[in-house]
């Protein structure tokens, strides 16, 4: 099932530091079947407060996204961007499809 690795980040400091950690994580989703599905955007709030940028990640399944963030490749640079922005960051499955909403009650059911 497919896999996202979703962050936001308030504010980043567009730096040397974060214009690296931008060269080199394409390279290090490769690997793992990542793919940017949503990458720095504007974003259009309905509901609440959602100050910066948005980013979305797709991968084959959950494994392969957990593999990624845990790889050496991207340990390496994942300081870049910590000491440079403030955010969340989360890995979640994705749903089986076709899905519906109330689909989520037979699971709770189980």
């Amino acid at each position: 099932m497919t896999a996202y690795a979703i962050a936001h980040f308030p504010t980043v400091d567009l730096n040397h530091e974060v214009v690296e950690y931008l060269q080199r994580i394409d390279a290090t989703l490769e690997p793992f079947g990542g793919q940017f599905l949503v990458h720095g955007a504007q974003t259009h709030v309905l509901e609440g407060e959602w100050p910066g940028a948005a980013v979305v990640i797709s991968f084959p399944d959950l494994a392969s996204a957990q593999g990624w963030y845990d790889s050496p490749a991207y340990q390496a640079i994942l300081p870049l961007r910590l000491r440079n922005s403030t955010g969340s960051a989360i890995l979640v499955e994705g749903v089986q499809l076709p899905h519906a909403a109330t689909d989520i009650l037979a699971a709770e059911a189980s």
